[in-house]
């Protein structure tokens, strides 16, 4: 049996296309997207940051960085998770997110915990 720290967060995302606040005439196409964040690993960690990566069907691609997520740096203890809801407006009724949390373990190791891609789509666009 090993003590060897793991330094991992696991990240599970879910999106849905919120009509009511789109407006496909002028091509705004609102999403909302369910993020939960479970330390996996064995020691505490802190979200410092975030980096998302918005694609779009249009080739057009948008960066966004910033401190936290929804204003908050949450603390996990390992097997503890963190859930909140977000949402983004894109230009097309596809469009794809990706991204990376920037996390600090509490021995002050830095590490990222991967948002895997995840579709963007208006319903009835994709088969």
């Amino acid at each position: 049996m090993t003590n060897e720290k793991r330094y991992e967060c696991t990240v599970n995302v879910t999106a849905v296309f919120i009509p009511e606040q789109s407006n496909v005439e002028q091509n705004q196409y609102a999403f909302a997207y369910h993020v939960e964040i479970e330390n996996t690993g064995n020691i505490a960690v802190q979200l410092i940051s975030r980096h998302w990566i918005i694609s779009q069907a249009d080739g057009i691609t948008n960066e966004v960085k910033g401190l936290g997520v929804i204003g908050e740096q949450p603390f996990l203890k390992p097997d503890e998770y963190f859930e909140y809801t977000s949402g983004t407006v894109i230009n097309t009724p596809v469009g794809q997110m990706q991204g990376t949390y920037q996390m600090v373990a509490e021995d002050g190791v830095k590490f990222e915990a991967i948002i895997h891609p995840f579709i963007l789509a208006m319903p009835r666009v994709l088969h």
